[in-house]
């Protein structure tokens, strides 16, 4: 999953109920979602092409996931990483919607139970928050973890993802 140097990156923004998020694409499918706030926000570079049309496959889908209609993305993606970060991502999207697992957990699907640590900077290095949903990942104590839009945001998905779940998204506070 590496890209060359000159393949064109466009970008869009999305306005959603946890904020605005940045989202990025190059011509083999969806490679960046970030969080206009939290510790891992970001500016489109001035190499990037802003291009609504480019990323309208991501931003009706995503739209469908904050309305409550998707609960599974069927998108191409093209995330960047070491083939480590790509296993752990890989196995993220495996983890069911409304459902959580601990770090151990997700290290002992993806067969290296003794690598938590490393799964957790995977994770914190996901480049498709959402898409790939590391916010669905908790501490073995049932905590809420570090999570790239904030802890806020991680408890409104979770939140949001249960509702649905459910079956009783109303009356949920947006955040």
């Amino acid at each position: 999953m590496s890209i060359a140097a000159r393949d064109t990156i466009w970008y869009d923004h999305l306005s959603t109920q946890i904020g605005k998020l940045l989202l990025a694409a190059d011509s083999q499918g969806l490679r960046e979602v970030w969080f206009e706030t939290g510790k891992h926000k970001k500016e489109p570079p001035p190499s990037w092409l802003h291009d609504p049309g480019k990323l309208a496959f991501a931003r009706t889908q995503l739209e469908e996931y904050f309305a409550g209609e998707r609960q599974h993305f069927d998108l191409p993606l093209h995330p960047l990483g070491t083939p480590f970060q790509i296993q752990v991502w890989h196995a993220l999207a495996k983890i069911p919607y409304g459902s959580t697992i601990s770090y151990a957990e997700l290290a002992r699907r993806i067969g290296q139970p003794l690598a938590v640590r490393a799964v957790g900077a995977a994770n914190g290095r996901n480049p498709l928050p959402i898409v790939l949903p590391c916010h669905r990942v908790i501490g073995s104590d049932g905590s809420l973890t570090g999570f790239g839009g904030g802890l806020p945001t991680k408890r409104f998905l979770l939140g949001m993802e249960d509702g649905i779940a459910r079956g009783d998204l109303f009356g949920m506070p947006l955040r």
